[in-house]
């Protein structure tokens, strides 16, 4: 099996770890083909959260996902409620795999964001490098605002 791309675990039925190949295989309706339709100032093909959720199963005291990003040490804690539908994990771009240069292995996407600061779901909350998704009942780790930085 190739190296995973994205690990999901926590608070969930079933632990995944999807590699390139993985999250190509997931059927046509849970594809986004290309993210720029969403947002001009973005590119790249992706797959749903809720997919994702589908396959994850998390418990029902599931309440937050965290976006880990070990590259950067980054990580963005949401209410799980707010972002299942609305999440898209940008993983390709021109038919490979997202460079780490565009923000892979996994870029995560929110759909009608708000500016950062502005909102739970802002756009501090799209996140780039994330290698792990963490379900949780409680708030997890949250680093956008620390010193005054986002992860831009």
């Amino acid at each position: 099996m190739a190296k995973p791309l994205l690990r999901i675990d926590g608070d969930v039925e079933q632990p995944l770890e999807l590699a390139f190949d993985d999250l190509r295989e997931f059927p046509e309706r849970d594809q986004v083909q290309d993210v720029s339709q969403l947002n001009p100032n973005r590119r790249g093909g992706g797959v749903t959260l809720r997919s994702i959720l589908d396959r994850a199963k998390p418990n029902p005291s599931a309440a937050y996902l965290t976006l880990h990003a070990s590259t950067d040490g980054f990580a963005a804690s949401v209410r799980l409620e707010a972002v299942q539908e609305r999440g898209i994990l940008v993983y390709r771009l021109d038919g490979s795999a997202l460079p780490v240069s565009a923000g892979g292995p996994i870029r995560f996407f929110i759909r009608d964001s708000a500016a950062c600061r502005t909102d739970e779901l802002d756009d501090c909350a799209n996140v780039k490098f994330v290698d792990r998704i963490e379900i949780t009942t409680e708030p997890g780790q949250d680093t956008r605002y620390e010193n005054g930085a986002a992860n831009e």
